[in-house]
């Protein structure tokens, strides 16, 4: 099963779009990718889920998360093999964890919880909760983006992984994720 759940050997720069429901992820993935001329890995989960709904009406459930994570990580190891020297992820499997901690009282799948730490990134970019909320099918907790927004930072520290928190319009956390991303490819030559 871990296996599933592994990344592939790659040269690209990786960088995780994180945090909470509704605060840029997307567009931002949207506009690297743009800007980098490079490909953007879509959230999975997403995908899953509206999917999910659209037939059933029925929401995530416990099951849901490793199908959910198996998909993540295929899309990503197949972007990988594709991309320029940086690959923007719209999540990875510790926005998984995180959520599955949330919504499930502290419990994760155990493939899930090992891998969503052994898996490497360069860099986190974790979004802040000044973006307007925009409702959805699929997004249901408009009164806890702080909460969740601290969880998310939590689960950064707590693993020790690099991160940076973008705030602001779009245009402000593109051009500051610009510069850091700039700042790695130097750092990589």
């Amino acid at each position: 099963m871990e296996e599933k759940l592994r990344q592939q050997t790659s040269d690209c720069i990786k960088i995780v779009l994180f945090g909470p429901e509704s605060t840029g992820k997307t567009t931002l993935s949207k506009q690297l990718a743009v800007h980098y001329k490079t490909k953007w890995v879509p959230e999975y989960m997403r995908e899953y889920l509206q999917k999910k709904w659209d037939a059933t009406q029925e929401v995530c459930v416990y099951e849901d998360l490793l199908p959910i994570a198996e998909g993540q990580i295929k899309l990503e190891n197949e972007y990988a093999q594709n991309a320029n020297e940086v690959l923007i992820c719209d999540t990875n499997l510790l926005e998984l964890k995180v959520y599955s901690e949330a919504y499930y009282d502290g419990l994760v799948p155990e493939s899930i919880d090992k891998i969503s730490t052994e898996n490497v990134y360069d860099l986190y970019l974790l979004t802040y909760i000044d973006t307007p909320w925009v409702s959805d099918d699929l997004r249901d907790k408009p009164h806890e983006r702080e909460v969740m927004f601290f969880r998310f930072k939590e689960s950064l520290e707590k693993h020790k992984l690099k991160y940076i928190i973008l705030k602001g319009d779009q245009e402000s956390r593109l051009q500051k994720a610009i510069t850091i991303i700039d700042q790695l490819i130097d750092e990589k030559k």
